[in-house]
């Protein structure tokens, strides 16, 4: 008995310096470029900081392992996901069509979408797509080339919103609720509601799915759910009264991590935690992850939206090209003062990889909805100097394996 109190104290000591050694990574290097960070760090729980830092070592068979590091990450503390969630929506998009196992259904297939209430609406056309018809493949590029808002849509109300919730959560994303359209009109009640969709080759259905309704609530005991000190609401009046968040998406950046890692390294997971991909889906995610805006002839893109556009870690406090030898496949978002970016970086040039996962809030005046947020001045710089100090460190790194990282290449 008296052994087994040793062990477990022992093994309690060595957890404890572990997850401190975790943290205190990064935050060592946080404060080594205090130059770079300052501001942040004179007032980071203002500012909701979380970060992951995942390193990856691969074997003389290119198996990658994970060595992960974690600053001020806690699943409870209330962040505003935004477009992050456009990530594991359009994966279960996917695995919603591979399951459905319908020859002739994929997500090059043609669709139309009704509308069955106020306020959906239809979709018949897509000039984006390069056949000029809607398809989920086409919805899916547009949320990782631009972070299109009405693609999310669409891809959520093909899902469904029961589905999309149960599935993830089946995987072992707890931390999820996926409950909101990004489009006006739409509250809890009607979000619940989501569009019949019809599959189509010529003038023959190839599967018709009616208008769906989620009768289940998601909530979670988070902390932070109400911020701030006031707001603007839907009709240009501002509420003396801090916003709640209770009732729009989350999602807990350790879940993001993970179900990115899941998609990039499916070898690593059991299958029942895999998405239902095929080999061609893989393929497909990595490119539109990766690929720059101006490099989409379908859909295209002017300069307006530039390298940078939703890559933050490294580039993001600039317009300038990104250098070819570096490839990002991620996910960001940002809405309300919150900036988020879920990644992958490869150096190709230096047999660098990496993944990099964080957060920050600014808004300084703690009002909602009124345009005023510091995304240029200290979120963006903040970010990209994050992955910069982290591209730094991996670089140097000890590797006993060079990685093999043509999986990762593309001609786009």
């Amino acid at each position: 008995m008296r052994n087994l109190v040793s062990f477990v104290c022992l093994f309690l000591i060595f957890t404890a310096v572990e997850l401190s050694a975790q943290s205190n990574l990064i935050e060592k290097l946080l404060k080594e470029n205090s130059d770079k960070f300052g501001e942040v760090l004179s007032n980071i729980d203002s500012f909701e900081v979380q970060i992951i830092y995942t390193q990856i070592n691969r074997d003389k068979n290119n198996f990658p392992s994970f060595k992960t590091y974690k600053y001020r990450v806690n699943p409870k503390d209330y962040f505003y996901a935004a477009s992050t969630v456009k990530l594991p929506t359009g994966l279960m998009a996917l695995e919603k069509l591979n399951n459905l196992k319908i020859k002739g259904l994929d997500k090059y297939t043609p669709l139309k979408i009704d509308s069955a209430r106020a306020p959906q609406t239809k979709v018949t056309a897509d000039t984006s797509s390069e056949s000029g018809l809607p398809t989920i493949a086409n919805y899916i590029k547009k949320i990782f080339l631009v972070s299109d808002n009405d693609a999310y849509c669409r891809l959520y109300e093909f899902v469904g919103q029961n589905e999309l919730n149960e599935e993830l959560h089946k995987k072992g994303h707890k931390n999820v609720k996926i409950t909101n359209r990004y489009t006006g009109g739409f509250n809890s009640e009607s979000n619940r509601y989501t569009n019949p969709f019809t599959f189509y080759n010529g003038d023959k259905i190839i599967y018709s799915q009616s208008e769906q309704y989620n009768s289940k609530d998601y909530s979670f005991s988070l902390n932070g759910l109400i911020k701030g000190i006031g707001y603007w609401d839907s009709k240009d009046s501002l509420i003396n009264a801090p916003y709640d968040f209770s009732a729009k998406n989350f999602i807990s950046l350790e879940n993001l991590t993970e179900i990115l890692k899941t998609v990039l390294f499916p070898e690593i997971r059991k299958a029942k935690t895999r998405f239902n991909l095929t080999n061609d889906d893989y393929r497909f995610l990595y490119k539109y992850m990766s690929m720059l805006p101006k490099e989409s002839k379908h859909p295209g893109y002017d300069t307006t939206h530039y390298d940078s556009y939703v890559k933050y870690f490294l580039f993001g406090d600039s317009k300038k090209p990104i250098p070819d030898n570096f490839r990002i496949f991620n996910k960001v978002g940002l809405a309300y003062g919150y900036l988020t970016d879920i990644a992958y970086i490869v150096d190709f040039e230096n047999k660098v990889e990496f993944m990099l996962s964080a957060t920050i809030h600014v808004n300084k005046d703690q009002i909602y909805n009124d345009g005023i947020y510091e995304y240029d001045k200290i979120g963006m710089p903040f970010l990209s100097n994050l992955g910069k100090v982290i591209y730094d460190y991996d670089k140097v790194q000890p590797k006993k394996y060079s990685p093999n990282l043509s999986k990762f290449k593309f001609d786009y």
